[in-house]
């Protein structure tokens, strides 16, 4: 029988058409926004309720506290995102490439994520507790806290990450590979059914896992 082996995530290469510059200041809550591009601009407080973006590029743009909740971001490229508190609650994330942002508290629960890479970024807290993730890449990040919560996670793998706490109680996992990156502490241990970890990783881990199962080390 040939050994099982980790599926790893599938990510779409991103060809942006023409941009048209925009400088964000006719953005509406519910607008439709397509192959337009947002550079060093500030979004900061603004209500973008149920936006839609799609084939859009966004350069050290700031969203402190702008609110994203169901906003939909399609075929999307970022770089140096800014923002202490990023709201998206329900929102959508289909082939979109974000690099060295630099966001607090981010709020996502409920979204879904297909297709998304995220590189060389700095978060602080990340709330994805009941969302939808499929084909998803996270590389050379840094993240205080990631929270998988009752998430159903499908080939998602950690790339070279350093994450202080990893909370998946609940969570539903498929192929999800955290071989190269550190955590320094894992809650929810049942929901790790489903991940791919490494010997070391195992040998950090299995402290947690005696105490989970209530087994008595002599």
């Amino acid at each position: 029988m040939a050994k099982a082996t980790t599926r790893k995530a599938s990510i779409d290469r991103i060809i942006l058409p023409d941009l048209v510059d925009d400088d964000g200041v006719l953005l509406r809550t519910g607008d439709a926004r397509e192959a337009e591009r947002y550079t060093g601009i500030d979004l900061d407080g603004r209500d973008l309720t149920g936006i839609t973006f799609e084939e859009c590029e966004f350069s050290k743009v700031s969203l402190h506290e702008t609110a994203l909740r169901g906003a939909s971001f399609s075929e999307c490229l970022a770089t140096d995102l800014h923002a202490p508190v990023f709201s998206a609650p329900r929102s959508s994330w289909r082939d979109v490439r974000i690099e060295h942002a630099r966001l607090g508290s981010v709020e996502a629960y409920e979204a879904t994520m297909r297709s998304v890479h995220i590189d060389g970024s700095k978060l602080d807290f990340v709330n994805l507790r009941n969302a939808t993730l499929t084909d998803v890449l996270l590389s050379n990040c840094i993240i205080e806290e990631l929270d998988l919560g009752s998430a159903t996670v499908q080939r998602l793998e950690l790339q070279n990450c350093r994450i202080s706490t990893l909370e998946i109680g609940g969570a539903k996992l498929k192929d999800v590979d955290l071989r190269s990156s550190d955590f320094s502490a894992v809650h929810g241990l049942e929901g790790l059914r489903g991940a791919t970890i490494d010997d070391a990783q195992l040998s950090l881990l299995a402290p947690l896992l005696a105490a989970h199962l209530g087994l008595r080390v002599e």
